[in-house]
């Protein structure tokens, strides 16, 4: 009995200190190729004069489609981070805060200016899975993830006083 007591503890520890399969993403981090596309047709900017202050009103923007390679890794549930290469030729910092991804980038020379200059930008994506069958945000949903694009040039660029922001809806799917 002594010895069955035995192998049971030891089988038990092996149970116990085997990885989980789990353990580096949590059920939420992103991995993959994904086609995003943010949709200009959707785009808005502020109504007040160059775009600055005042209610969000529609603009034509170009519709973009890019492929982006996303790679990240969990320390938890709700605590991720990676990075975003595009096809387009950047690359942006990705984290997880447990709702929301996002994606962070600089963009140079992203505001035209009267005078022939160019002002740059600051870009976030936030992104969350969707399940369309239920039309709910689902953390562990990773093969469909939507949500906005926000672009903006700090206020004083261009000489205008306050920023100027543009916002486009956003969908990515999983392709491989």
């Amino acid at each position: 009995m002594a010895a069955g007591a035995v192998a049971s503890i030891a089988v038990m520890a092996r149970v116990v200190s085997a990885p989980s399969a789990l353990a580096t993403d949590y059920g939420v981090a992103l991995n993959g190729t994904y086609r995003a596309f943010s949709n200009g047709e959707w785009a808005q900017t502020s109504a007040g004069p160059n775009g600055a202050g005042g209610a969000q009103v529609y603009i034509d923007q170009p519709s973009k489609m890019e492929t982006f390679s996303v790679s990240s890794d969990c320390a938890s549930p709700i605590s991720c981070s990676g990075e975003v290469r595009s096809d387009a030729g950047w690359t942006g910092a990705l984290s997880y805060n447990g709702d929301t991804w996002t994606i962070k980038r600089d963009i140079p020379n992203w505001l035209p200016c009267p005078d022939g200059t160019a002002a740059p930008a600051h870009q976030i994506f936030a992104l969350w899975g969707w399940d369309p069958r239920t039309s709910e945000r689902r953390s562990t949903i990773r093969d469909l993830i939507v949500g906005s694009e926000r672009t903006q040039a700090p206020s004083g660029a261009c000489g205008y006083n306050k920023p100027v922001i543009t916002e486009l809806p956003v969908r990515m799917e999983l392709i491989a």
